[in-house]
């Protein structure tokens, strides 16, 4: 298992998703990538960095490596468009998204869903408030600032923004969306009064630290989100190999298992135990269509 230094450029909006003419990697990489002894390569964002405990995304390719006995490289990118954009560039094989990015990604037609995992009627979304926050209700955070982590985040932005929008609040109209770079940045920025309030996700307050820093008694949730159609996907370049692809297709099920649950930590809540489709129909992302827009997203132009 390594970790590869492959630069992957930073999408700035979830339209840029929509330009056609993705850029390969060099051929001889290509067909080095098509081999059966080349490294599988995954693009994933860090989580977690208590040193006492083995990082998720270690774990994640410690795990995929024993399944497939192939060596596993990881690269570090910073958001989730970050990863599709990886993936479509022919930079990684792999990407484990959750919802709405996957969605984002697939409807692009340039990326492929290698499988899926379904979902249940749980609540995916939360904004939290320190426990001497004034406000008490989502109703509450009008004429606020919130903090989002990105713009391709399924319980991180998608997920609350509905939940605002279903309480007649508007993004930009009623209060202030700001994106903080990740569920860690919108923690630090509540911590120290830059927001008023931080939207994440419910598992990440359920894990506590070190994904979530607030202790029990130190922060409140204000409101619960709808459910998602799906949790999540595994997102493949269309380049990949047909021997890597039904390796992985019978490894990733076997690697999101209960037994491995607590070392994969937030990268397997919300994916263990759900239905695992393989090789699914781009047609399951469509629940997503009517959330999407709430954000000003129209998945239908994002081909």
């Amino acid at each position: 298992m390594s970790r590869s230094p492959i630069p992957v450029l930073a999408l700035g909006a979830v339209a840029v998703l929509a330009l056609t003419g993705c850029q390969s990697a060099a051929a001889d990489a290509t067909t080095d990538a098509g081999a059966s002894d080349a490294p599988i390569t995954i693009a994933t964002i860090p989580l977690g960095d208590d040193p006492s405990v083995e990082n998720p995304a270690d774990a994640l390719a410690r795990l995929i490596e024993e399944e497939t006995g192939r060596e596993v490289e990881v690269t570090d990118v910073p958001d989730y468009l970050s990863v599709v954009e990886a993936i479509r560039a022919d930079h990684v094989d792999i990407g484990i998204m959750s919802g709405f990015p996957s969605a984002l990604a697939v409807n692009t037609g340039e990326v492929d869903a290698l499988l899926a995992w379904g979902a249940d009627d749980t609540p995916v979304s939360t904004c939290v408030v320190l426990a001497d926050s004034p406000i008490e209700t989502v109703e509450d955070l009008e004429g606020k600032t919130v903090a989002f982590a990105d713009q391709a985040s399924s319980s991180g932005y998608f997920m609350p923004v509905h939940m605002l929008h279903e309480a007649g609040l508007e993004n930009g109209v009623d209060y202030e969306g700001v994106f903080s770079g990740g569920h860690e940045g919108s923690f630090v920025a509540l911590e120290q009064g830059q927001v008023d309030a931080a939207c994440t996700a419910i598992m990440l307050t359920n894990l506590g630290e070190p994904y979530f820093p607030f202790a029990d008694g130190e922060w409140r949730g204000i409101g619960e989100s709808a459910s998602m159609p799906v949790s999540g996907s595994v997102l493949v370049r269309p380049s990949l190999d047909a021997e890597t692809r039904s390796l992985l297709e019978k490894a990733i099920p076997a690697v999101f298992s209960e037994e491995n649950a607590e070392a994969l930590g937030a990268y397997g809540e919300g994916f263990i135990g759900q239905e695992v489709m393989i090789a699914p129909d781009a047609s399951i992302f469509d629940g997503f269509v009517e959330i999407a827009a709430v954000a000003g997203v129209d998945l239908e132009d994002l081909r």
